[in-house]
This record gives C-alpha cells, sequence and structure tokens, in this order.
C-alpha cells in the first residue's frame, strides 16, 4: 500500500515536470501579452493596448490573413484528395497497397528542408514562387497526414454492407454517405484537423516556396525577430491559443446526436432475409435498411442537385490512386 501512494505520487509529480514543460512558455506568452511594458522582464502594469494595436497593424493583419486562406484552403483539399486515395488504396490488392503506403510514408519521413528545396526547384523551373507555390506545397505535405487518419476507419468499416446497400437499390454516392461516411467521418474531421495543424505550423517549406510579398505568421514572425518581437504578436499568438482552446472545449464536450434510423424497416428487411444478414451488425442492418426504405419511396434512382454536386466536385479533385484501384 505504502509503495502504490509513493509510485501515484511520483507519477502525478513527473507529470506535472511534463505538463510544465510545454504549457510554461504559453502562460508566459499570455502574461507579456497583457504587459504595458514592452520589456519581457519588467512588468509595467496590466493594458489590454496591445490587443487593439494587434488589429490596427496592417503588416500582421495581412500574414494572419494570408495564414488563414492558405491554411483552410489546403486543408479542405487535401481532405477531399486524401480521403479519395485512402479508399482508392484500401481497394488495392496487398501488393500495391503495400507500395502505396511506403510512397505515403515518404513525404513524412523526409526532412522539411529537403522537400522546401525540392519544391522550390520544381516551382522555380515552371511558375514564379508566390501564393499558389505554397498552397500547392501545404496540400502536398497535408495528403499523407489525411490518408494515415482515414486508412484505418476503412479497415475497421463492414465492406459488405456497402454492397449490400447498392443490392437493395441504393445508388453508390447514396450508398457512401448513408453507409461508409458515417464510419469513416470521425478519421476524415481528424485528418482534416491533423492537415489544419500542419499547414498553420510549418515555417521551413513555406519559407522555401514562398515569393516576395507573401508572408505566413510563421515566416512573418521569424522576419520581426531580427528586429525584435512586437508585443502585439504575443496578443495575437494568445487568441488563437484561446480560440483552439475553446473549439477543442466545443468538440469534446458537446451532445452527441443519437443516430434514429427505421426500426420498422429494419425489422421488415431483418426479418424478410435472415440468413443473408447474419452476418451484419444491427447497426449496419439499420443503414442499409435506411437506403431500402428510400430507394422504394420511387422507382427511379436516389439522386438529387446536391448529390450531382458534390459528383462533379468528387470528380474534378478526384486523384489517380482511386483509378489505379480498377487494376488492382
Amino acid at each position: 500500500r505504502y509503495r502504490s501512494m509513493v509510485k501515484k505520487t511520483l507519477s502525478g509529480i513527473y507529470l506535472g515536470i511534463i505538463f510544465l514543460f510545454l504549457y510554461m512558455p504559453i502562460l508566459v506568452l499570455i502574461v507579456l501579452s497583457f504587459n504595458n511594458s514592452k520589456s519581457r522582464t519588467v512588468w509595467g502594469g496590466f493594458t489590454l493596448k496591445w490587443y487593439a494595436e494587434c488589429f490596427q497593424n496592417e503588416t500582421i493583419i495581412s500574414a494572419f490573413t494570408t495564414t488563414l486562406q492558405i491554411t483552410l484552403t489546403a486543408a479542405i483539399l487535401s481532405t477531399i484528395l486524401g480521403t479519395l486515395a485512402a479508399i482508392g488504396i484500401s481497394a488495392m490488392r496487398k501488393r500495391n497497397k503495400a507500395i502505396m503506403l511506403g510512397a505515403t510514408n515518404i513525404p513524412l519521413l523526409n526532412a522539411d528542408i529537403v522537400t522546401g528545396i525540392a519544391m522550390m526547384l520544381l516551382f522555380v523551373k515552371f511558375m514564379n514562387l508566390g501564393f499558389v507555390t505554397v498552397l500547392i506545397a501545404h496540400i502536398t505535405f497535408n495528403i499523407p497526414y489525411v490518408i494515415l487518419n482515414v486508412l484505418p476507419k476503412l479497415k475497421q468499416a463492414n465492406r459488405y454492407t456497402y454492397e449490400a446497400a447498392l443490392d437493395l437499390g441504393a445508388t453508390p454516392l447514396y450508398a457512401f454517405f448513408k453507409v461508409t461516411w458515417p464510419e469513416i467521418s470521425s478519421g476524415v474531421f481528424s485528418g482534416f484537423l491533423m492537415a489544419v495543424t500542419m499547414s498553420l505550423d510549418d515555417f521551413v517549406i513555406t519559407h522555401f516556396t514562398k515569393g516576395p510579398g507573401i508572408d505566413t505568421l510563421s515566416t512573418k514572425i521569424y522576419t520581426e525577430v531580427r528586429k525584435g518581437i512586437k508585443p502585439e504578436m504575443y496578443a495575437l499568438s494568445t487568441i488563437i491559443f484561446v480560440t483552439v482552446l475553446l473549439l477543442l472545449i466545443l468538440v469534446n464536450y458537446t451532445p452527441k446526436k443519437k443516430n434514429e434510423m427505421p426500426a420498422k424497416c429494419y425489422q421488415d428487411i431483418c426479418g424478410r432475409y435472415p440468413n443473408d444478414f447474419a452476418l451484419f451488425t444491427r447497426n449496419d442492418c439499420l443503414k442499409i435498411s435506411e437506403c431500402y426504405s428510400i430507394s422504394r419511396m420511387s422507382e427511379k434512382p436516389v439522386t438529387s442537385k446536391t448529390s450531382l454536386t458534390i459528383s462533379l466536385t468528387l470528380i474534378t479533385f478526384m486523384p489517380p490512386l482511386p483509378f489505379m484501384a480498377l487494376w488492382a
């Protein structure tokens, strides 16, 4: 009993030291954002003027706007491409899948400076460095993170559920969003958050691929370090940290809505075909039943303007990986 108490105390102290090293710099930054003095060692009193001047500084606002544009655009496009690539890789044979996973891991293991220089040399040969080159670079190194987040969810999903939904009259697009999408949506969302984090945090690749007049927060802070960091940067960093913290709290503590599935249709289908549905769980049967009930409402295929728009969007951004699965 005495040993367990000592072990528990030591583990708590160890955990506290780790959190201290992780979050003490952020706490110091937050405190300095309210310091009335520009000195980092002298407390000049509490003030909010740095927050007011932060939104009046055009260079900071320009860098912040550029960062948001690149981060969100790169994250959305890389999430779409990475999800489609993961679907294509999951449909490949074992040997081809191993090759593609190896190719996917190369950008993760490669040094950022090597990737940045390689992309810079490639871009200089075909175009001028600028906003577009930075965006392409961010999409490129974000895609592997999305793939590695979506693939485990695809492995956990039951692929026969999707085929059963097709057999019961659902269109491929409708079956995907009703059967496959609920299984992989958490992986897609985590991949999107990972892409946002990596894109927002990147400096090396952005530094080599950006052109004159293009600055993100990371490159702008690097430039300001030579002159001395302005207190407005402390205020902006505090705002970003608090915003991310609030989003994390909302995501983790928002109550989840219960999925209301057509239980009557479930009993009808699974009761009518008990042998065919013996391999499926209740949730799988509910999803399939919904596809069946929707398809029975009309003899025509289930289509809409929204589905057509999504289909065209997916086709527009379709990478070659899903098509390679056809040859697997």
